[in-house]
């Protein structure tokens, strides 16, 4: 007899030790370093009323409080330990407008077009496939949606870049990948960058606004 959570972990090989070990400590361990930036960047969205939005990897809902109640945001995660913490505060708070799903970042189980917003924080790197997470994304979201994404990328710089590669084997076994470009994980994936920036001049992580491209019915040559 296995464990339940022994049997997601054969189901999910590649959901990360950190998600999935310490989802008890997720938000007092992070939450000082991740959760500020995350509301202001969803608040400068300012989505308006009716827009759906998707959060791919939401884990303990860090991010739940700053969108909206007038939109209806779907959240997925690959742990279900992660999204337990995430639907206990959305009952305390009595917040109506989220569903929050079980689900694999490299298989939504949603149609195409289905979201005006798709964002995701802290969860690219974690995914053996970043590009295949970002084909989906591009997949769900509408021709002309916004992709909001944070995270960390290694550095351009000829001296911080090596540097940090050179941790990928550690960062890799504890479940995310230090190594990852920024143009690594948009490589081939229709999206229009529109905006790239860190939230100050010492922040390890960049966010990038991008929107999404799709060949209009009228363009598509048959």
């Amino acid at each position: 007899m296995i464990s339940a959570r022994r049997e997601r972990e054969l189901r999910n090989p590649h959901e990360s030790k950190i998600y999935s070990d310490f989802a008890h400590l997720y938000e007092k361990i992070f939450s000082p370093f991740f959760e500020k930036r995350i509301h202001g960047v969803i608040k400068s969205l300012q989505i308006p009323p009716g827009a759906k939005v998707l959060e791919v990897g939401i884990g303990t809902g860090l991010s739940m409080a700053a969108y909206p109640a007038h939109c209806e945001v779907t959240g997925v995660d690959l742990a279900a330990d992660m999204l337990e913490k995430a639907q206990e505060k959305a009952d305390d708070n009595g917040w109506r407008h989220f569903r929050l799903l079980e689900m694999d970042a490299l298989n939504l189980k949603f149609a195409d077009n289905s979201f005006d917003y798709v964002t995701s924080f802290h969860v690219v790197t974690v995914v053996p496939d970043p590009i295949g997470m970002m084909r989906e994304i591009h997949r769900v979201c509408k021709p002309g949606g916004s992709v909001v994404i944070i995270n960390h990328f290694r550095s351009t710089k000829p001296v911080i870049g090596p540097l940090v590669g050179a941790l990928t084997p550690i960062t890799r076994y504890l479940g995310w990948d230090a190594s990852l470009r920024l143009s690594e994980a948009f490589d081939g994936v229709p999206m229009r960058i529109e905006r790239c920036f860190k939230t100050s001049p010492f922040s390890l992580f960049t966010v990038v606004v991008a929107q999404n491209q799709k060949p209009q019915a009228s363009e598509i040559v048959r």
